[in-house]
């Protein structure tokens, strides 16, 4: 039985020979239908060469012509389809991928395809918490030609699937405290790196510790370089408080944390490449659970601002509001991002498809916007308008943690523009900070499975971060 497979993203126009085996004259073996076929159809050959499966599948028609980034995505549906053929025969190990119409797009399609999440107890789990030792992949990945593009991608691929882990693990495994020892352990051994656990946070509601997790990493040629800065909401479980969800709602609130898991598997991948930045990573974790001195009331935040807590259900907001200034003032970043899964509206606004933007500045906008589309991991910008003003203002406080259903997204980052300290700009200079909230609550869950990616949680955006990142390091 053969245990190693051959996979050809295969370009209808060009394609002839790879390893040897005629890919051209393999195709046309097979049945043609009027049209070409669709990106990602796939046909697999048995004992072809001898002892190996060769899967060839189409990029589909006119693949040259295309954009870069639609000839990235192109392979992406290409790889991951016959990733998913392969994955279901049984006895195959190894799999060499013909990535040399893009590396980097080819590893990652591969890495995310594989990956499944499931906690059943048969087959064994590979994410099952009291593993001794990590089980095998199910198929081992390698290029015809090695690159450093191909290891890149991997690695962002890898990020992402950690982050797909973090939000799928139900709450009473990753609960703030194991969240942090889980990081701790991804990090180990990395240069440049230092992790801080803070014993602080609210938990009036829930008898699990809240943890502030940092992790610094140094890889600028100066550890007094002004850093970059992520901030990501972890509510590791958000029942709604007194403020009740309903049932239906529920399941998918043990990836409230997909802020935090999202920013710290960018982070990681950072810290892999060694990208030559500075990073700051801040992430207050805690549960949103009902309790005997869970109330509504008002707080005073930490710039100093009363809060209506209106509803407790919109307690994400409460966290990250106190993160984003602590971290812009302790840390005085040159841009901050936040990510969170912050509003049912953004769900609703863009569905699964985008992930939702606010920004007060045009050029990281931008930046953002381009690493989206290279990544195919893409953003959707959103107003962040004062015109909202009102609907949060007109309280008793400084503030109102809610706004209503109408534009509820933007009611949301408009709450959080007066914690990003330095967004103003002073004396005719340009602002010193530059702020961007990435709304990620429709973009965190895939109900409808694509060709390199399974339903469920989907740790969106990491890839489009850490290409941010990359980008604005300048590295190639």
């Amino acid at each position: 039985m053969a245990s190693s497979a051959i996979l050809v993203p295969f370009d209808h126009q060009s394609t002839e020979h790879v390893l040897g085996v005629k890919t051209s004259e393999l195709w046309a073996q097979t049945p043609q239908g009027e049209t070409p076929p669709a990106v990602g159809t796939v046909r697999t050959f048995y004992n072809t060469p001898a002892n190996k499966v060769t899967a060839i599948s189409s990029l589909g028609e006119n693949f040259a012509r295309k954009s870069t980034d639609a000839k990235r995505e192109l392979l992406r549906k290409s790889v991951g389809s016959a990733v998913k053929q392969l994955k279901a025969l049984d006895g195959l190990k190894d799999v060499a991928v013909d990535a040399s119409a893009d590396p980097h797009a080819a590893a990652v399609a591969a890495h995310l395809a594989l990956y499944k999440f499931s906690l059943k107890t048969k087959p064994p789990s590979p994410f099952h918490p009291k593993l001794k030792e990590p089980l095998p992949e199910k198929l081992n990945f390698s290029p015809i030609q090695a690159s450093k593009e191909w290891e890149r991608g991997v690695i962002y691929a890898k990020a992402q699937n950690l982050a797909r882990t973090l939000m799928e693990l139900p709450a009473n495994i990753m609960t703030p405290t194991n969240f942090t020892e889980r990081v701790k352990a991804e990090f180990a051994g990395l240069k440049n790196v230092e992790i801080i656990v803070r014993d602080e946070g609210v938990t009036h509601g829930t008898s699990e510790p809240a943890k502030i997790l940092e992790i610094h990493y140094n890889g600028a040629p100066s550890r007094n370089d002004q850093p970059i800065a992520f901030v990501g909401k972890g509510i590791t479980f958000d029942s709604g408080g007194i403020s009740l969800k309903p049932g239906a709602g529920m399941k998918l609130m043990r990836g409230d944390m997909g802020g935090a898991a999202t920013v710290v598997s960018a982070a990681l991948a950072i810290a892999q490449l060694q990208l030559p930045i500075n990073l700051v990573v801040v992430t207050p974790l805690t549960e949103n659970m009902p309790g005997p001195i869970d109330s509504v009331s008002s707080v005073y935040a930490m710039n100093g601002k009363t809060v209506e807590v209106d509803n407790t259900d919109a307690e994400g907001r409460l966290v990250l509001s106190d993160a984003i200034y602590y971290t812009s003032t302790e840390y005085k970043p040159h841009t901050l991002i936040d990510v969170a899964t912050l509003t049912g509206a953004m769900h609703v606004a863009l569905g699964e498809i985008f992930s939702g933007v606010f920004s007060t500045s045009d050029a990281l906008w931008e930046q953002l916007r381009v690493a989206g589309e290279t990544e195919y991991d893409r953003f959707w910008r959103m107003p962040l308008d004062e015109d909202f003003g009102p609907q949060i203002y007109n309280s008793n406080a400084d503030l109102q943690n809610t706004g209503g259903r109408d534009g509820g997204s933007c009611t949301a980052a408009l709450f959080l523009k007066p914690f990003a300290h330095g967004i103003e700009a002073e004396d005719g200079q340009e602002p010193a900070l530059k702020w961007a909230h990435i709304d990620i609550a429709g973009a965190m869950e895939a109900t409808r499975a694509t060709p390199y990616q399974e339903t469920g949680m989907t740790g969106r955006p990491v890839r489009a971060l850490i290409e941010f990142v990359r980008n604005l390091s300048g590295t190639k």
